[in-house]
């Protein structure tokens, strides 16, 4: 026995107690070996019981554990012939709902689910499969896009004409009466980092038919065409028509689909955007969306005011005065001017922390926005009257900082250490792995890589693996990434691929037959919780052009259930094994059919 001091201490035995006690454990081992007996006989009785009945509910031990997604195949109807140019989220029927002010009926205004179309749409009547790159960038079939109104009212400007059965783009445009290239030569000569890789990224505002950036493409420099749906009628619908990157959008009362500081160059000629109004609100987002030490060019008003004002319906002294107020406004928001020659005026976005440092100051307008607000929150968040500050600590980030393209494709980003699990190794692990699936598709759709597949869109890239895998292939990616997914846009960016943020329960920016091929992989993994599939395949066959592909990429479990969706969709698609025929995960490789409306006269 151990006492309070510690010690052991030797007790005499006591005979008369270990003779009752040992009796007692006796009796109590038998106890116990007689209630264990009862115990396992019954445990072993329910264990029979139990397998036998699991085995009537289990038919077969080599079933699935988790049943197969089942849908029933559907078929769908046609729209009406009215729908052919169908945008669901700017809709011109839909206009009348919402008001004029700083043109918020341009904006993104998606139907209820209510009126959700459920139908396919259907091609122009004669339409044809699109001309092939780069052929295309100067000519496309006038019936794809039969719309005459640019030619009509922009014919002195040379935006496009239409001989026989074609639209031929000469290169024209509001500010470039000698053509889009001695345009762009000019700008090249005020910019000299356009020619040698700096300048990479870019965005058009009021694009045009895109021909600023068809133009730039030789020069290495990617570029996001925008432009509203207005009464220039289908000027993005031209611009993907031709093989050019465009988008539908307008800087109004929420942010651009985009990164803070993403892009190298903003450019807007005569885009009639009022970009000292409202505060500057307007060009506070250029500001955003632009990489410190990034270009803005402008060209047409109040631009070379002092010889252009009489073209100008307006007076010497007011072009005078609005010059004087957007230089000022430049200048508060650290803007610098760069080069300046004839119709064309350059300013920079500052690196210097100390320009910025000052908008902290009392009283400064525009302020430096406050910490409330994420500068890459971007989809359906309102402009803000304040200056979207970049990171010190983010110094790599800056234009003058960043590896001369190509070279900036393989460099890993600096801001890829905002992202959850982000880092070199990740980078180069994904990249290898867009490789190997790349030239695993390649097999599977011999047409990838060559010039019957221009417009790619990736629907929900990581770091843009796929686009990196088929940089030097004839097409171009635009890399979307969910707005309910981690922010890894930036990264795209800062390797020198272009892309956007979007929510995949609701219809792409863009025209119908607007895209090659359409990439995915697990997005119904990924979103299915939110979004019905059966509205996504819709939106993709709304995109998609008569004759493109989609590749989908997904795991067993929804690969049959796509396939039976796809059938009504009047899609061919083939069961194909991925690249290193793992069985969790499929292929579906799929064809749209090139059909016509019941009452064309194509049909």
């Amino acid at each position: 026995m151990k006492h309070k001091d510690g010690k052991y201490h030797s007790q005499p035995e006591k005979p008369f107690k270990i003779v009752p006690a040992t009796l007692l454990v006796i009796v109590l081992c038998g106890f116990s070996f007689y209630l264990g007996g009862i115990f396992c006989s019954e445990k072993s009785r329910l264990e029979g019981k139990s397998v036998q009945d699991v085995s009537k509910t289990v038919s077969s031990p080599k079933e699935p554990a988790v049943d197969p997604l089942q849908i029933k195949s559907m078929a769908f109807p046609e729209c009406s012939a009215d729908f052919q140019d169908y945008t669901p989220c700017t809709d011109p029927r839909r206009w009348r709902k919402y008001g004029s002010h700083r043109l918020t009926f341009l904006e993104r205004h998606c139907p209820p689910m209510s009126e959700r179309k459920q139908c396919l749409v259907p091609p122009p009547d004669g339409y044809k499969p699109p001309i092939r790159w780069p052929k295309s960038r100067d000519e496309c079939w006038y019936r794809n896009v039969p719309y005459n109104w640019i030619n009509k009212q922009k014919s002195n400007q040379n935006w496009l004409r239409k001989q026989g059965e074609k639209f031929l783009f000469p290169g024209g445009g509001t500010m470039f009466p000698r053509g889009v290239g001695a345009y762009v030569d000019l700008m090249q000569d005020l910019i000299p980092e356009m020619r040698d890789g700096t300048v990479r990224t870019a965005i058009d505002t009021g694009c045009g038919v895109a021909s600023w950036g068809g133009d730039l493409l030789d020069r290495g420099i990617l570029t996001v065409s925008l432009a509203p749906r207005d009464n220039h009628e289908a000027q993005v619908q031209f611009a993907l028509e031709r093989g050019i990157p465009a988008i539908l959008g307008v800087i109004s009362t929420q942010r651009l689909p985009f990164p803070s500081n993403s892009f190298d160059m903003a450019h807007c000629s005569r885009c009639l955007i009022p970009w000292t109004e409202f505060g500057g609100i307007y060009l506070l987002e250029v500001h955003r969306i632009l990489r410190p030490g990034g270009f803005w060019v402008l060209s047409g008003p109040p631009v070379n005011y002092e010889n252009r004002w009489r073209g100008w319906n307006t007076t010497v002294e007011e072009q005078k005065s609005d010059y004087e107020k957007l230089e000022g406004l430049l200048t508060s928001m650290c803007f610098k001017m760069y080069a300046k020659k004839d119709d064309i005026a350059v300013w920079q976005k500052s690196s210097d922390s100390s320009c910025y440092n000052k908008l902290a100051e009392p009283d400064v307008y525009p302020a430096k926005c406050d910490d409330s607000l994420e500068p890459d929150s971007a989809w359906y968040t309102p402009l803000r009257p304040c200056v979207v500050v970049p990171k010190p600590e983010l110094k790599k980030s800056a234009l003058e900082s960043l590896p001369k393209w190509p070279e900036r494709l393989q460099v890993t980003p600096e801001r890829i250490s905002n992202v959850p699990g982000g880092s070199s190794s990740a980078l180069k692990h994904d990249d290898g792995k867009w490789k190997v699936r790349a030239k695993h598709y390649k097999k599977l759709l011999p047409a990838l890589g060559t010039n019957e597949i221009r417009n790619v869109m990736d629907m929900n890239t990581v770091y843009g693996g796929f686009a990196a895998a088929v940089i030097d292939d004839p097409l171009w990616t635009m890399n979307v990434v969910s707005s309910y997914a981690t922010n890894t846009l930036p990264v795209v960016y800062d390797r020198g691929l272009i892309g956007t943020f979007h929510d995949w329960c609701e219809a792409f920016s863009t025209y119908p037959r607007t895209y090659d091929l359409l990439h995915l992989d697990g997005l119904f993994t990924a979103e299915s919780h939110r979004c019905d599939m059966k509205y996504v395949l819709l939106e993709m066959d709304r995109i998609l052009r008569p004759k493109g592909y989609a590749l989908i990429r997904e795991s067993s479990y929804f690969i049959d259930a796509i396939a039976s969706i796809a059938k009504g969709l009047k899609w061919s698609c083939r069961r194909e094994d991925t690249e290193y025929g793992v069985a969790k995960e499929k292929l579906l490789v799929c064809q749209k059919k090139l059909w016509y409306s019941a009452s064309s006269s194509s049909r």
